[in-house]
């Protein structure tokens, strides 16, 4: 026997999941029948495509039995692949995947978000402990002769040691607690079972004692019986004018460890030249690892209804990586090699139909529930915006799709729609990007297309930096940014000219002032009531750009410097003009150019000589 230590992350998560987290306890039995599952899809692929393994005795089944007496246990058995000592150890004593303390800092406190939450992240084995204050598994791999146990109380160690087992697969025995002896009756498994594992694919039986009486009321007998309590069909090759609509939703349930209803789904069932079953669906509420790195594929594919894979992240594009569901083949060969999946022709026609039923289904909710398109919007707009970028085959989709804020709307808006309120005499779509909504709201550079009643799309994500530009145009109309310096002549008024004309001596001097501080300083045509403003080149980076690509580890990049517009109507501006103080000048000057920076969310390179600059105002004005 050895003993050993939990992993700190699963020593967090057990004393979460002992002392706080779960109402809805009884998910313990989903989970554990959902990784049984897993262990008989894994072994009868290796049956059907691994000479080792193919004269294997394999009867794949899932039992569940009870004590209710005195030892009050909870017995799941599997006949799956197993596991050896070291895989006890790496599964049942860590978590393996990299994302373990982002997930562990997610957790609200929200009890029902934070169950869904662990069935999610794949540690649904944990759950157990709600139920259980002691754990034995015991379990021999697939073409090993040697089994073992694992046990535990939760308490920050378990023990391994050489078992008896007579074939390969896991038993799982669960010591209930007395907040969890609730369960170890028939009724309350049998419920469990058709509630939340009616759709797994493999018989599940339930062992129970039935007493017999006799017409007077008088205890007869008793007699073991072994009753199947699941459908044990794939859901998804059942034809569709058979399922109903909670159908659908239980099973969603069990594949995506969630317990709120999804926000859609769609069922194809596809013959011709290629045979194949999907059924996807959009969760309500965005996966908690959609913007990790290695974040869990929602995607199981299946060939022949045999179980393959569900770490292959190709199986959707990146930006559709919330999706979860099923993808079935008739056409691939079972012994096809993972490896080789991301090149097949096959899969990649599956993977091109696919996506383009799913943005149908999207767009056929946006025109038919708005309201519900909403909520999709406000869980899933930047990933799709990714599409933008990365899916030029599917872009004209993914433009009717995506929405923005708006400086003259509520919530969010489409292209389609901004267009149809454009002005008569508008020239573009105009946007305004940075990272900071409020502060983008309360831009100076919106001044004056609010005075012209011109909406302004408010582009808030970071993406937007990267994928707008790459749009230009909507339905032959330029998306134009209005935080470059060429914006402005767009909405400048008849007399302009003569503004700017006369006001290029402030601007001269102001310039003399800042020195190789700013690119340029121009007469603003745009501002009404600031004093001034910045914005950059027609073909340099945005400042918000510029911090994007530091943060993104390109240190190296040339500083692009700004360049600062005044409002020559402004009483700041027209007293420079005055002005003989050369210092005061010099202050006025760095102090338009560093509010300027502020309000556009930029921090000013000198905070200590800011501060000097203001307080040297401040005493002259006060």
């Amino acid at each position: 026997m050895s003993k050993h230590q939990f992993q700190t992350e699963v020593n967090q998560l057990l004393h979460l999941i002992i002392h706080s987290l779960y109402t809805h306890r009884d998910i313990f039995l989903r989970e554990l029948i959902s990784n049984a599952s897993d262990a008989l899809d894994k072994l009868k692929y290796l049956t059907l495509t691994d000479d080792k393994f193919k004269n294997l005795a394999f009867d794949p089944r899932i039992d569940i039995a009870f004590d209710e007496n005195d030892a009050r246990t909870i017995t799941v058995s599997d006949s799956g692949i197993g596991m050896n000592e070291q895989e006890l150890v790496d599964n049942l004593g860590t978590i393996a995947r990299s994302g373990t303390r982002s997930f562990l800092s997610q957790l609200s406190g929200d009890r029902r978000k934070d169950s869904n939450m662990i069935g999610q992240f794949g540690v649904g084995f944990y759950s157990a402990f709600m139920v259980a204050d002691r754990v034995e598994v015991t379990t021999r791999k697939a073409g090993e002769e040697s089994a073992w146990r694992w046990t535990s109380d939760g308490k920050g160690e378990f023990e391994i040691a050489a078992a008896d087992r007579d074939s390969a697969g896991t038993t799982v025995v669960l010591h209930l607690s007395d907040d969890g002896k609730e369960f170890a009756t028939r009724w309350k498994l049998d419920e469990i079972v058709k509630k939340y594992s009616d759709h797994i694919a493999f018989p599940i039986y339930l062992h129970y004692t039935r007493t017999e009486y006799d017409d007077k009321g008088k205890e007869k007998g008793k007699e073991r019986k072994t009753e199947q309590v699941n459908n044990a069909s794939a859901l998804w090759k059942r034809p569709k004018s058979e399922l109903k609509e909670e159908d659908y939703k239980e099973f969603y349930k069990t594949i995506a460890h969630d317990d709120d209803d999804p926000l859609l789904h769609t069922h194809t069932q596809a013959e011709g030249t290629l045979e194949y079953t999907t059924l996807f669906y959009v969760p309500r509420h965005a996966p908690f690892d959609m913007y990790n790195v290695d974040y869990r594929p929602g995607v199981k594919l299946y060939i022949k209804r045999v179980f393959i894979t569900d770490d292959q992240k190709d199986l959707m594009p990146a930006y559709l990586r919330f999706v979860r569901g099923i993808i079935d083949s008739e056409d691939l060969p079972l012994n096809v090699s993972r490896e080789t999946l991301q090149h097949n022709r096959v899969l990649a026609s599956i993977r091109q139909a696919s996506v383009k039923k799913l943005l149908g289904e999207f767009q056929r909710l946006a025109a038919e529930d708005p309201e519900r398109y909403q909520q999709f919007a406000e869980q899933y707009n930047r990933p799709l915006k990714e599409g933008l970028y990365s899916d030029f085959g599917n872009r004209d989709a993914l433009m009717e799709l995506v929405r923005f804020k708006s400086s003259s709307q509520e919530g969010y808006t489409s292209l389609t729609e901004y267009k149809q309120r454009m002005l008569p005499d508008q020239k573009a779509i105009y946007y305004i990007t940075g990272d900071n909504e409020n502060a983008l709201r309360n831009s100076p550079l919106l001044e004056a297309y609010r005075r012209k009643d011109i909406e302004v799309l408010i582009m808030n994500d970071d993406i937007d930096e990267i994928v707008v530009p790459t749009i230009g145009t909507y339905k032959d109309t330029d998306l134009k940014a209005i935080n470059r310096s060429d914006a402005g002549e767009d909405i400048a008024e008849e007399d302009a000219k003569a503004r700017v004309d006369d006001a290029k001596p402030i601007a001269d001097r102001i310039k003399r002032a800042l020195g190789e501080r700013v690119k340029a300083v121009k007469v603003s045509v745009r501002l009404s009531d600031s004093p001034s403003c910045i914005v950059v080149d027609e073909n340099d980076p945005t400042m918000k750009m510029q911090q994007l690509l530091k943060s993104l580890g390109q240190g190296e990049i040339p500083e692009v410097k700004p360049i600062l517009e005044i409002n020559p109507d402004h009483v700041i501006v027209k007293r420079l003009a005055d002005m003989s103080d050369q210092a005061m000048i010099e202050d006025v000057s760095f102090l338009l150019l560093e509010q300027a920076l502020l309000v556009e969310n930029v921090p000013v390179s000198d905070p200590a000589a800011f501060v000097k600059r203001l307080n040297r105002v401040l005493e002259k004005a006060v």
